[in-house]
């Protein structure tokens, strides 16, 4: 069995500035999401002047946990918590399948990674935005087929 040490590994993803070197020095990082969830919108199509197209919808994904202080697990009462997530596809293959194909109560997995912003609103106030960007989407189901 082949066993490779730990600083070995290390070394691949973060690169050391050497003691003789003051030079800018780059190491990698990682920002990936996977979300497993439910289409909340049907996706829309738009496009700044100068910019290139995105499709933008949103995913609702459900956290579930059982309260109380029972000792026996099926007992006490279910709580759940949905959280909405605003995702923006960039990628033009993919933007164009997600737009004909993406719709609202759908059950997607999709992966990316998150991207913080500020925009200006119709009020000229600054506000947050956290998007998704995602960059691979896998269809689980569509709601029409699972109504019949």
């Amino acid at each position: 069995m082949f066993r490779r040490p730990v600083l070995q590994v290390l070394r691949q993803f973060v690169r050391h500035e050497s003691e003789t070197t003051t030079s800018l020095v780059l190491e990698r990082s990682l920002n990936r999401v996977q979300l497993l969830g439910r289409v909340g919108q049907d996706p829309v199509l738009r496009q700044v002047e100068g910019k290139n197209p995105v499709t933008i919808f949103s995913l609702a994904t459900n956290e579930m946990w059982r309260s109380g202080d029972s000792e026996v697990y099926q007992m006490g009462d279910v709580s759940q918590k949905t959280t909405w997530h605003r995702i923006s596809v960039f990628r033009p293959g993919l933007r164009d399948v997600a737009y004909q194909y993406v719709k609202k109560g759908s059950r997607i997995y999709l992966e990316g990674k998150i991207d913080y912003g500020e925009y200006m609103d119709k009020n000229n106030v600054r506000r947050q935005a956290t998007t998704i960007i995602a960059d691979n989407i896998i269809f689980l189901s569509d709601q029409t087929k699972e109504k019949e």
